[in-house]
């Protein structure tokens, strides 16, 4: 009896350590194993799309190029092509493959390395999903513990649906649509039989089945697929040969962006604002301002005008350094960007010069400071001296003694003529006189943020500055004195289709409507009279300047019409000269022309804005007198008269 006693009691006390060790193992593997209903509230990654404002794709934005879909998209044949190639007993086991799992520890232990998985469809997304992809025991019995709760918890069409959405396929293809694309240049909704197979052959090996890496061996998997479907009966057998005997031809690869540039300035923006994370990993969609046939003519006439350019060059072997061209096109109306290059080669440099450099604009500065002048009660008819001045150096320098770019000098000529002629002695007088710091305070209101040293060389454009800046500021004369921030962004939608944020348009008045129609005028008297003649040809309402640095370093022309602004730079990175006579009517000019005739090739015919209070008047450009139109025998020697706008309480006498 006692035998027997101690018997029983040393069974269940045998018993119950075994099944507490037992029970303390497995409460150990599942301490730390994550939670199976986050899967509820996660998404997989998806890819964030950019389009212009004419719905052209600018780009994808991926960190796993993902592009979830449902499982009644996908088709048939590729669900069934995936459970023949890694789980047939898919439909029927609760998560785990008890005999696959005993033929691959026999394999393992013989190999005395991992060389099997035999891990279900179920086990692979709780791999993918929850665990590191280090092979070991313990990982593996957790991917078991896990599949099972995945089996308890959802249908196998769910477990399906996202695995498939999920899995890596090669090249980086994450998920079957993305593979369909990267692939096949296709949605997967339209993939034939042997496109299915081949994707459903890749997730055993996703680099070595790659048909872009390894198409011979892709095409081989594929057909082992292929017949594997034949002998479950899936296909028939005549299925099987039409899809094994067709070729792979790999679709051509995506080009670049074609507004590479531009995408850069987007993405800056919106990782700021709504954050890197769910910019690419949102699967958002992006609507943008850029117009992408106007995008198509500002990097053609970059590349035009460039290469024309080195033409020219090439009679010099002192000037060894590649120039580059920078273009930026605002719509006035909104301060949308239309248009954006950067550079002429994005592959061999993605710095931003329209946006991100700074370099002194030259002449293209002193609408800036004649803009003030007319703010502060000058007219086109003002007067104001062409002669040799000097101004004291700081300390023990040199006097500075200003130069005009002719070495010539006129006397007092008019404002308008100082302007359209880019006369710089008139244009130091005209600062000096008005104060320095009432033309920084001006360049803020029309939107210049740069550092603007205060001299009086700031009159000559000397502060370094960005070419977007400087052509927002443009704008505000042909748009009625209302300054726009520039932006380059209407909506942007979640996966779901619903708004998340949208550029919040930045306006205010920065001169008077009245001046800033005086502006437009005077502006389009460079074209007319002066540095900017060669632009006539367009035979629109056009205005801008010309802007050229010492030794030709900078090169720009800064325009309008009534509806765009358009600003071009043209220089090297490294600040030598383009060469002699590199003006800005010479290297930067032809590139504006040619874009603004195709930005407006079909549009009608616009003026600029002239308020009723304001009338056109000739002058004599070098006295500022009023000539009645049957008249001419007032002007000066060497004169035309010119049209000029004035407001009707401050017109010449």
């Amino acid at each position: 009896m006692n035998k027997r006693f101690y018997i029983t009691a040393f069974t269940l006390l045998f018993t119950a350590v075994v099944c507490g060790s037992i029970a303390g193992m497995f409460l150990f593997m599942i301490r730390d194993l994550p939670q199976i209903r986050s899967l509820e509230t996660s998404s997989p990654s998806g890819i964030t799309r950019i389009y212009s404002a004419d719905n052209k794709l600018l780009a994808e934005l991926y960190r796993e190029k993902r592009d979830p879909v449902p499982l009644k998209r996908i088709s048939d044949y590729l669900q069934k092509a995936v459970i023949t190639a890694e789980d047939r007993q898919f439909y029927t086991h609760s998560g785990i493959d008890l005999k696959g799992i005993a033929r691959a520890i026999i394999t393992d232990i013989l190999a005395r390395k991992f060389v099997q998985g035999a891990s279900t469809i179920t086990q692979q997304l709780s791999k993918t999903l929850f665990l590191s992809p280090q092979k070991t025991i313990l990982r593996k019995i957790k991917e078991a513990l896990l599949a099972i709760q995945l089996e308890r918890r959802y249908t196998k069409d769910e477990i399906l649906e996202r695995y498939l959405n999920q899995i890596y396929f090669g090249s980086g293809a994450y998920g079957v649509e993305s593979a369909a694309r990267i692939f096949f240049a296709k949605s997967v909704t339209d993939l034939d039989l042997a496109e299915c197979a081949m994707i459903a052959a890749m997730p055993k090996a996703p680099s070595a089945y790659s048909p872009l890496n390894n198409p011979e061996l892709a095409v081989r998997r594929r057909n082992i697929v292929l017949k594997q479907m034949m002998i479950t009966g899936i296909i028939t057998t005549e299925q099987y040969k039409n899809a094994a005997n067709k070729p792979f031809v790999a679709v051509q690869k995506k080009t670049a962006s074609p507004a590479p540039y531009f995408v850069d300035y987007i993405k800056k923006i919106l990782e700021k604002k709504i954050g890197p994370t769910r910019l690419y990993t949102g699967g958002l969609t992006v609507y943008t301002t850029l117009s992408s046939h106007l995008q198509i003519s500002s990097d053609q006439a970059i590349a035009r005008g460039i290469k024309n350019l080195q033409n020219r060059r090439k009679s010099d072997p002192a000037l060894k350094t590649d120039p580059q061209g920078a273009l930026i096109a605002i719509d006035i109306r909104t301060g949308g960007i239309l248009a954006m290059s950067g550079g002429t080669d994005y592959r061999k440099s993605s710095f931003n010069r329209s946006t991100a450099a700074r370099r002194q604009p030259g002449s293209a500065f002193k609408p800036v400071l004649f803009a003030h002048a007319i703010e502060q009660g000058f007219n086109q008819a003002s007067l104001i001296l062409d002669a040799p001045v000097s101004f004291p150096g700081a300390s023990k320098a040199k006097p500075w003694q200003p130069e005009n770019f002719s070495r010539t000098f006129q006397g007092e000529i008019t404002l308008r003529k100082a302007l359209t002629h880019s006369k710089n002695i008139p244009a130091v007088r005209l600062i000096d006189q008005l104060g320095i710091s009432g033309v920084v305070d001006f360049a803020r209101k029309l939107g210049i943020q740069s550092r603007l040293a205060p001299y009086l060389s700031l009159s000559l454009g000397t502060s370094e500055l960005s070419l977007t800046e400087l052509t927002a500021a443009y704008a505000v004369f042909a748009n009625q004195g209302i300054y726009i921030h520039p932006h380059g962004i209407v909506d942007v939608l979640d996966s779901g289709s619903q708004s998340i944020w949208q550029s919040a348009i930045e306006k205010r008045i920065a001169m008077s409507r009245e001046n800033a129609a005086i502006m437009a005028n005077l502006l389009e008297g460079v074209i007319l009279e002066g540095t900017g003649k060669k632009a006539q040809s367009l035979h629109r309402s056009i205005a801008g300047k010309t802007g050229t640095t010492n030794k030709y370093k900078d090169a720009l022309f800064v325009g309008f019409s009534p509806a765009i602004a358009v600003g071009v730079w043209v220089g090297c990175d490294n600040f030598s000269t383009l060469g002699s006579k590199e003006t800005g009517a010479r290297a930067a000019l032809p590139i504006w022309m040619e874009f603004m005739r195709n930005a407006l090739a079909g549009q009608e015919y616009e003026y600029f804005d002239m308020p009723d209070n304001m009338l056109k008047i000739k002058i004599d450009p070098n006295t500022g007198k009023p000539i009645p139109d049957d008249q001419a025998d007032g002007l000066a020697d060497n004169s035309d008269g010119v049209v000029a706008l004035f407001a009707k309480d401050n017109q010449p006498e």
